[in-house]
């Protein structure tokens, strides 16, 4: 399923989007909090460029606000439904969770805004700039 050359790799492993062979950020682990939104200005190895523009990033602002509205929707689903909690403990694990959560949805939502401007390209080699 998680087969390279797809989309979902690339946003899943934090990989280069056009030739998938290098972490687009410094600190694999988004949880280094220090490190967490460092990235490489571009990749080692095609030179894609993940800065198209300045604030370029800034758009995945909303793919972030997506993803936590779905995870909570879902939080609440389990939590209220599936384990028949009240309403008020439920609310506090979607806060709890999501703080947990954020610096992987916040890396998340950057893996998925940077792919859909950048495909895989598989024949991506050394001097490429997009």
């Amino acid at each position: 399923m998680l087969k390279k050359g797809t989309k979902l790799y690339s946003i899943l492993t934090g990989t280069c989007p056009k030739c998938q062979r290098e972490s687009m950020y410094v600190n694999p682990n988004p949880y280094h909090i220090s490190e967490s939104m460092k990235m490489h200005d571009h990749c080692g190895h095609c030179g894609t460029k993940y800065k198209m523009e300045p604030n370029f990033f800034f758009g995945a602002m909303y793919v972030s606000y997506g993803l936590a509205v779905l995870i909570g929707i879902l939080i609440f689903l389990v939590g209220h439904f599936a384990l028949q909690l009240p309403v008020k403990t439920t609310f506090i694990a979607i806060v709890v969770i999501l703080m947990v959560l954020m610096p992987w949805v916040t890396r998340l939502s950057r893996n998925i805004y940077i792919n859909m401007f950048i495909g895989y390209d598989p024949n991506a080699d050394g001097g490429g700039n997009d």
